[in-house]
């Protein structure tokens, strides 16, 4: 691999907080690297597939996605049982902080901004890190469709989160 291919996937990307103060012309105080290749959303901007504004939404939309929790968890939950108040059982109600609740409504909008149509293969890319053949596969769509497809959504999500 050529250094300039290698400094095209690799990039140094501020950590949490840090990256609003990147933004106003201060340092980061943190950073790390990270591959752009190693989602399928990377993928596609490193090839050139998608642009650099698509691509900035739809990693905004998988923050929120991430931040809300919204992943499936895959390890056993070791809160404590929530006790129930009747013969019913607990509610099924999550425990949700603010950052959460505004992460997940950002999510949510986002979402229904993309549109109905849009949603699914959105999710599938951004979200679940699936790549575009078997998207479309999932999805029943012939080959190369997808792409045309995602880039609308990311349209749709960059104009929802005033992205320039």
């Amino acid at each position: 691999m050529s250094q300039m291919e290698r400094q095209r996937l690799l990039k140094e990307q501020p950590l949490g907080h840090a990256a609003d103060a990147a933004s106003k012309g201060g340092r980061a105080p943190r950073s790390v690297t990270i591959n752009r290749a190693e989602s399928p959303l990377g993928w596609l901007l490193a090839r050139g597939l998608v642009s650099q504004r698509q691509f900035d939404a739809g990693e905004r939309l998988r923050g929120d996605w991430e931040r809300a929790q919204l992943p499936p968890r895959v390890t056993m939950s070791w809160d404590a049982a929530p006790v129930a108040r009747g013969r019913g059982g607990a509610s099924a109600g999550s425990d949700l902080n603010g950052a959460q609740i505004d992460a997940k409504r950002r999510f949510e909008g986002a979402v229904s901004a993309a549109g109905p149509g849009l949603a699914d293969i959105l999710w599938r890319i951004v979200c679940a890190g699936e790549g575009m053949r078997d998207a479309e596969t999932a999805l029943g769509w012939p080959a190369r469709a997808g792409k045309l497809v995602l880039t609308f959504a990311l349209d749709r999500v960059a104009d929802y989160y005033r992205i320039r």
